[in-house]
């Protein structure tokens, strides 16, 4: 039996963890997480995700603030003689001192082909960017931000339509298994690890507020993707009042075969469109049962789903319905 510690925070980590703990052949031997954060109205102290699961275990859990300087969590992470330390979106970088610790090492589950989209955000990013293939790699750790050699790797392909919460709960679940696969294989001295490649690296960023700031004068499809990427919080200014887009469909005939509801409404509607970006942020056309068409710095955008402030989420043609949307009106 392959004895584990998991490193983990947020949702996307659960799968991995249920997976470890549900499989014969692993025994999870303790978590480590995220201190817990206030939260709501009553500034309450709220538990990771992954430290529910772990309490309904009864596992040993250890949330250091700085997990570089707490002596007494190294201490007994030395002390349970873990054959590998497992990391799905942990939150802190691990020392070198921790990276020695397991046999098998520590084997880091990151969504993103590696090298491309090292960081904190990999999923966003590759949305943001309109990448219709993203995957999983299980790594072996060293002391920088996701360089350590791959070990394997899973793809998966993105529509069109997919947004950042769909893609990362599709990812966990493809990582849950990538990872049994991992270890079981490097216990077996099964895999050869693979250095990545320096020069094709790239980098997902934190994401900030900024950007989730609607900006008109991009392309349709730039806006679409930043909206499904950053999901779901962007969000543009209508009639005075933060309004956020959910779900967007940019108007053009290849982009529309993707969808896989009825589209002959909107094929009409772009018939009589005539693209002006002067126009960028105006509402230039109602489709009925579908939503207002909005002008972009190139192309037009209908708005397929949103969300008004204190409001639940709604579609677009609700939106129209609700406030008297009118051709001519803009959003900024």
């Amino acid at each position: 039996m392959i004895q584990v510690i998991f490193f983990g925070t947020p949702q996307f980590a659960v799968p991995t963890l249920q997976k470890l703990l549900d499989h014969p052949n692993f025994n999870v031997m303790g978590v480590v997480t995220q201190p817990d954060k206030r939260r709501g109205r009553g500034k309450q102290l709220i538990p990771s995700a992954v430290k529910k699961v772990a309490l309904n275990y009864n596992i040993p859990i250890w949330q250091p603030k700085q997990i570089k300087k707490a002596k007494k969590t190294l201490s007994a992470l030395k002390n349970m003689q873990a054959d590998a330390f497992v990391v799905v979106a942990y939150g802190q970088i691990l020392s070198s001192e921790i990276l020695q610790i397991p046999k098998l090492g520590c084997i880091n589950v990151h969504g993103s082909l590696l090298p491309q989209y090292r960081g904190a955000a990999p999923i966003q990013w590759c949305l943001y960017n309109g990448d219709r293939q993203t995957g999983i790699t299980t790594m072996l750790m060293d002391e920088g931000l996701d360089t350590g050699d791959m070990l394997l790797k899973a793809y998966t392909d993105i529509s069109l339509f997919n947004n950042a919460y769909e893609i990362a709960e599709n990812l966990a679940s493809q990582g849950a298994y990538l990872l049994i696969e991992t270890l079981q294989k490097l216990d077996k001295k099964e895999i050869n690890s693979l250095p990545q490649n320096d020069q094709e690296a790239s980098y997902a960023s934190l994401i900030n507020k900024d950007d989730f700031v609607i900006d008109w004068n991009k392309s349709a499809i730039e806006i679409h993707n930043q909206i499904r990427g950053f999901y779901p919080n962007c969000f543009t200014l209508f009639r005075g009042d933060k309004l956020k887009v959910m779900a967007t469909i940019p108007l053009n005939r290849d982009y529309i075969r993707e969808l896989k509801e009825k589209n002959e409404g909107l094929n009409k509607a772009m018939d009589s469109l005539e693209d002006n970006p002067e126009k960028s942020g105006e509402i230039v056309s109602l489709v009925k049962n579908f939503g207002p068409i909005i002008q972009t710095g190139k192309g037009s955008l209908l708005l397929a789903q949103i969300q008004r402030s204190g409001k639940r989420t709604q579609s677009g043609w609700d939106l129209v319905n609700g406030t008297h949307l009118k051709v001519g009106e803009s959003l900024n």
